[in-house]
């Protein structure tokens, strides 16, 4: 088994507020500590270009590049919602989709992120007139753990489930009032975060994620 004690500390390469508390609350019990980039002396204006096309890219991206800036062990995660009838969109531009008209950007112009009232007025439009039963969808989670050696270990989690057309709770953030898993009849933003950081796609990932640290250790 992995020895978690020689690495305590992680840093997460996001900015989100929301994913690093979902982040530290399940990573809490690996006895595992998260920080900020701030607080690992990253610059504050160092963005990371994520022009990946998939999950997995961008999750690399930023996890390596902040890695190299603060030379500590970093987890970075990349997340999004796939809709089957819109052909997959908005996946990894999910918290970009209401800046560009189509649902997929244009060649070279991903846009820059939406907040999520405007993604998810966005997403109702796109889904009004299809039946609740066709409205499937699900979100995915590719979490990348990077080491000061180079050597990165990639995990991932999904959670199924349908859209509704509506927002309902005020728990989550992101399209998580409008999502309802699989197996419930409450949305993310109406569930507790004890049971979300249960069977969510990051959970998932993240859980996926210390198989592979102690399959390794």
């Amino acid at each position: 088994m992995i020895q978690y004690d020689i690495m305590k500390t992680i840093v997460a390469a996001t900015k989100n507020k929301h994913k690093i508390v979902e982040i530290e609350a399940i990573l809490k019990d690996f006895g595992m500590h998260i920080i900020t980039r701030d607080e690992a002396g990253v610059p504050g204006d160092f963005e990371v270009e994520e022009n990946g096309t998939t999950f997995e890219e961008n999750s690399y991206l930023k996890a390596s590049q902040i890695m190299k800036l603060c030379g500590e062990i970093t987890i970075a995660d990349d997340s999004g919602l796939v809709v089957d009838c819109l052909q997959g969109a908005p996946g990894v531009y999910s918290a970009r989709f209401a800046a560009f008209p189509g649902i997929w950007p244009e060649e070279g112009d991903p846009g820059d992120d939406s907040d999520d009232g405007e993604n998810n007025r966005k997403l109702q439009r796109l889904i009004e007139d299809i039946p609740y039963e066709e409205r499937t969808a699900r979100f995915v989670s590719v979490i990348t753990m990077v080491f000061p050696d180079g050597s990165s270990i990639v995990a991932e989690g999904e959670v199924e489930g349908h859209l509704l057309t509506e927002e309902r709770g005020s728990c989550g953030f992101g399209y998580d009032p409008m999502f309802v898993p699989e197996g419930y009849d409450r949305t993310f933003g109406e569930l507790s975060g004890e049971i979300k950081n249960r069977i969510s796609h990051r959970a998932k990932a993240l859980a996926a994620l210390r198989k592979k640290l102690d399959e390794i250790g």
